[in-house]
């Protein structure tokens, strides 16, 4: 028989067992939501690899959340699939939000696309609006060093626990197309969307701009091609554009950036996606 006193310590011990395992649910929560994207995520392949593919890369600009706007924003990435015939291409967005040009290669988001790009395809980039963060703290550390320069910084990364080397935001812009280049496929170099208020991109845009000039990459200043439609649209219009902050898009203003991104393409001198597009394409008129 069990004394009361016993069960008394035995439930108070219970209580304690069950508070401390809410804590650190509780904690682990908090890390999931600070840290941002960790290695290992799934992340869409394309639906027919005997098809030319289309890979997306880039931060929540382009694919926010899973895709599906559960949480009122969108990225460009999930809609610009609308504006090229499935029959002819696969469009895969693997971009993942809270990222920036270093980690997505830290990560190794990096490599695991290199195993699925084969030659024909093609990869369109865009980064620059998480590479102005930290480049060591407990959070994320993922900044890079500002321009496109071959500088570096060695650090002991706080919240990996590794060595590393951080290079430029340009650096890992030219990787990117270097690799996609050895591959046999073609690189595409976006500059990165304003944001609703402030248009502080507009160094990344530059530096994306100068990389793609000195590789001979495409590119695509999609950060001028908005910001032009935000000027003609006027800000009460502007802000439906947007949901939750100053750099999140609503679906409105992922559809507008996804046509921009097509607009921007159909101006490029030679466009070898001109081939994939859908009918809906045909609506989009070329980027001044």
């Amino acid at each position: 028989m069990i004394s009361r006193t016993s069960a008394t310590r035995f439930e108070l011990f219970l209580d304690l067992l069950i508070l401390s395992f809410l804590v650190l649910a509780s904690n682990f929560s908090l890390a999931a939501q600070t840290q941002g994207p960790r290695p290992g995520r799934p992340l869409p392949e394309p639906v027919n690899p005997k098809l030319p593919s289309l890979f997306l890369i880039g931060d929540s600009t382009v694919r926010n959340g899973d895709g599906n706007g559960s949480n009122g924003q969108w990225g460009w990435g999930d809609h610009i699939a609308d504006y090229f015939n499935p029959k002819k291409i696969n469009v895969v967005n693997r971009a993942l939000g809270g990222l920036s040009s270093r980690t997505y290669l830290t990560f190794d988001y990096w490599d695991r696309l290199m195993v699925l790009l084969k030659p024909g395809d093609f990869v369109i980039m865009q980064f620059g609006h998480n590479d102005a963060g930290p480049i060591n703290d407990n959070v994320r550390a993922r900044g890079t060093i500002k321009g496109t320069g071959e500088e570096t910084e060695e650090i002991d990364n706080i919240l990996t626990g590794k060595r590393e080397v951080v290079h430029t935001y340009g650096w890992y812009l030219r990787k990117f197309i270097a690799d996609t280049r050895a591959k046999g496929a073609t690189p595409i170099v976006c500059s990165p969307v304003p944001r609703k208020i402030t248009n502080n991109t507009e160094d990344y845009s530059r530096w994306a701009a100068q990389v793609a000039e000195s590789t001979g990459a495409r590119f695509i200043p999609l950060n001028t091609i908005v910001s032009r439609k935000y000027e003609e649209l006027g800000p009460e219009k502007v802000e439906l554009l947007f949901f939750g902050d100053n750099t999140h898009t609503s679906l409105a203003g992922a559809e507008l950036n996804a046509a921009s991104v097509v607009a921007g393409l159909k101006a490029l001198k030679n466009n070898p996606l001109a081939r994939f597009f859908s009918v809906r394409a045909r609506s989009v008129k070329k980027a001044r």
